[in-house]
């Protein structure tokens, strides 16, 4: 195994965080950017408690938009100091700022204060003036905000739309397009990201792997904070390991700034092929363990679950199986993914590892023949008849794949609302089957045909 060069992650999805006082409609104003209803909008002040996130694409440009809450000086309420701390941490980590501005009520007392701050933050800052509802309304409402010296105000309307496009397209332009990572891959390097809970081992792991202390290893929980990135060739192939911080339970982020480490490994699972979950085996999988497979599954991603510490149970044969039954029971909606029995601190297990990261990843990126495909629909639909739907029977055309990672495949049929769950289930169990496909999820996508026709201009012939 050659030596692996070590980097500090810069190619993380950009975090851009919306920052203003209360009621100011940073939440509006995430919902719009979103398209969701994820943020609670609520005209009483300190709604937002703590951040709200989500992945945004907006024009072929990827972003991760943190809405947090308002910036405060009320003493009467408990909680403002954890809001403004909240706030700050958000103004510290972010990429990109949007600090939002009431135009209605211009320029208070509250807002200096958050100008001063973001000054001296030397952050990307847009400075947008909320609640302009046209363009009869600019020039009236806009006038105190140029008190702040700024170069560039953009006046929007969160709720109606207005400036919204110009915003986003100056927010975009602003977002460096991602060229590759600060050493240069070759071609094929499978990035391979480490995900858990904090104090799980995979710092260990990862130098276990490498065969030297590549990382921070240290038994206090959250010693990584940021992703770290390590390069290795190992026999004919090379890989990017990516060591990510813990990532907690919601109720016990106490730590300020592990609540962004939290936004930082998410963004992780946007660069990589495979992740690779740890989970403790003296604990047992957890919720949380769950949730953050939910996440890499939401993400496409391939997985492979490896269970540390085995040491720790070697000699426990009730506690081996206990804990595998657990991992069977907690994730039967994964049970693609390899699991592995590791020690990251002896070493058990590891050489393992390296040819499943293949096995996944050649799944991952596979692709098929029309022809081949075709010919597995219409077995399986010859062994097991579709059901009926609105007294006609279903019928599938024709299937072809129309991406890799993971492995996607669109089936014409007419009709897609008619494809229950379980003879979906049943096809994508065919396919798996079919195609060797056992170690990664793959994409079924039922499209009607005639709909196809409509969009092709295909008349009534």
């Amino acid at each position: 195994m050659q030596k692996a060069k070590t980097m500090s992650s810069t190619t993380h999805s950009p975090i851009v965080a919306l920052i203003g006082r209360p009621n100011v409609g940073k939440s509006t104003l995430f919902n719009r950017i979103t398209r969701s209803r994820k943020a609670i909008v609520d005209p009483t002040p300190g709604v937002t408690r703590d951040r709200h996130y989500d992945r945004v694409v907006w024009e072929n440009k990827g972003f991760i938009l943190v809405d947090t809450g308002g910036i405060d000086d009320n003493p009467e309420d408990a909680m403002v100091q954890h809001i403004r701390d909240q706030a700050m941490l958000a103004i510290e980590e972010a990429d990109i700022i949007l600090f939002l501005l009431d135009g209605k009520q211009g320029i208070t007392p509250a807002d200096w204060d958050v100008i001063d701050i973001l000054r001296r933050s030397k952050k990307t800052i847009f400075h947008v003036v909320n609640k302009i509802d046209g363009p009869d309304k600019e020039v009236q409402l806009l006038a105190p905000f140029y008190e702040m010296g700024v170069e560039e105000l953009w006046p929007v309307s969160a709720e109606h739309t207005y400036g919204f496009a110009a915003l986003m397209d100056g927010l975009c332009a602003a977002i460096p397009s991602v060229e590759g990572d600060d050493i240069t891959l070759l071609e094929g390097t499978v990035k391979v990201a480490f995900f858990g809970r904090p104090n799980v081992g995979k710092s260990l792991m990862i130098n276990t792997i490498l065969g030297e202390d590549r990382m921070v290893v240290s038994d206090v929980s959250g010693t990584t904070r940021d992703s770290v990135d390590s390069l290795v060739t190992h026999g004919k192939y090379s890989y990017l390991f990516i060591d990510t911080a813990g990532i907690r339970r919601k109720g016990k982020t106490t730590e300020k700034l592990e609540k962004f480490s939290i936004l930082k490994s998410l963004a992780a699972m946007s660069r990589c092929d495979v992740a690779a979950v740890l989970i403790d085996a003296e604990e047992g999988i957890t919720e949380q363990d769950t949730k953050v497979i939910g996440y890499i599954l939401d993400e496409g991603r391939g997985l492979i679950v490896l269970v540390n510490k085995w040491d720790l149970v070697e000699k426990d044969k009730k506690r081996q199986e206990e804990v595998m039954a657990e991992v069977g029971r907690a994730l039967p909606f994964v049970g693609y993914a390899p699991v592995l029995n590791v020690s990251a601190l002896t070493g058990y297990g590891i050489k393992r590892f390296f040819p499943v990261i293949g096995s996944v990843f050649r799944q991952y990126t596979a692709n098929f023949p029309t022809a081949a495909l075709n010919r597995l629909l219409q077995d399986a639909v010859d062994a097991h008849s579709p059901p009926i739907y609105k007294n006609k029977r279903l019928k599938f055309y024709y299937t072809s794949q129309i991406g890799t990672r993971p492995p996607k495949f669109v089936v014409m049929t007419n009709s897609s609302k008619g494809v229950h769950f379980s003879y979906e289930r049943y096809l994508v169990n065919k396919f798996r089957e079919g195609l060797g496909l056992d170690k990664v999820p793959i994409k079924l996508i039922f499209k009607d045909k005639t709909e196809q026709r409509a969009k092709s201009g295909g008349g009534g012939r």
